[in-house]
């Protein structure tokens, strides 16, 4: 059984609750077990910064699903709450976006997936919710905790 790391993110319509329904339809499966949630969190746009602000969750999850069939769970989950890739902006607004973080030790890099995530130390709105519920997760070398702690947070708010 593998232990995972997954951000969830959105900033189009109640972003709060597209997420919470995701993260629920994302761990209905006896394939996937959910271990901790993060609070949500306010963040500032990352990439193209004229939009409104991202809502940013995490979870910690096992699972029996490989890498590439858990990323195959987030695509679908994605679809069914209104998100097609293929027609949008990269980093731009969106009502869902999902992506595995971290699978155990496992390095990966393939037409379809990376592990762990290429871009997850820049990251401040991905490392802060997975702080709060798995600062001492290795990625790669380094914990959560240690990333966390070379990324600006400025504008990052947790919400009630």
């Amino acid at each position: 059984m593998a232990e995972v790391l997954v951000a969830f993110g959105g900033n189009i319509g109640d972003a709060r609750k597209t997420i919470a329904r995701a993260i629920e339809a994302f761990c209905k499966s006896p394939l996937v077990q959910l271990r901790a949630r993060s609070s949500d969190y306010r963040t500032p746009p990352w990439g193209v910064t004229e939009q409104p602000p991202f809502i940013n969750a995490g979870i910690a999850v096992t699972t029996f699903l490989s890498p590439h069939d858990l990323l195959a769970r987030a695509r679908d989950i994605e679809t069914q709450f209104g998100r097609d890739r293929s027609k949008q902006q990269r980093w731009g607004p969106r009502a869902i976006d999902i992506d595995l973080i971290a699978y155990d030790d496992v390095v990966l890099d393939d037409d379809t997936l990376t592990l762990p995530h290429p871009r997850t130390g820049e990251r401040a709105f991905v490392l802060v919710p997975l702080a709060e519920i798995a600062p001492g997760y290795r990625i790669g070398a380094e914990t959560v905790r240690d990333l966390l702690a070379r990324v600006d947070t400025t504008g990052i708010e947790k919400l009630p």
